[in-house]
């Protein structure tokens, strides 16, 4: 068991400036001493965020906070079996006519692929994805 950690919650952490070890305590707070990873979806939408940044200064310090980031977490690959799941999970909510992001939809069916909770701070689009298990911060 472990968690995979969104985006979202990476993003307050890195504008917050709290360092990958401040942010390692206090998911170790509330997950305890589990696991800790990310899909590689979530290291996509970071690198795109450094790009987006406005100031070279800026750019460098959230280049610093994911090199640090992948340095030590676990970074989950989207496989075909994932891949998989995330196409059934979208296609029965799309039957329901619930709409999952796809970024989301991949992150989250990477999480009961790897038996692992989800730790975001956007709740609702994970709720929308059955037999992830959501946690914040």
């Amino acid at each position: 068991m472990g968690v995979i950690v969104d985006t979202s919650t990476l993003v307050i952490a890195e504008r917050r400036k709290h360092s990958v070890r401040e942010l390692f305590g206090q998911l170790r707070d509330v997950c305890g001493d589990t696991a800790i990873g990310i899909s590689v979806v979530t290291l996509v939408e970071l690198a795109h965020g450094i790009e987006r940044a406005n100031l070279e200064a800026h750019r460098e310090q959230r280049r610093a906070f994911l090199d640090d980031l992948i340095a030590d977490m676990v970074v989950y690959p989207v496989t075909a079996g994932i891949a998989r799941l995330a196409g059934r999970i979208s296609g029965q909510q799309g039957r329901r006519g619930v709409t999952v992001p796809f970024e989301d939809l991949l992150i989250g069916a990477t999480a009961p692929h790897h038996e692992c909770d989800v730790v975001t701070a956007n709740i609702r689009h994970f709720e929308m994805i059955p037999g992830v298990v959501v946690r914040t911060l």
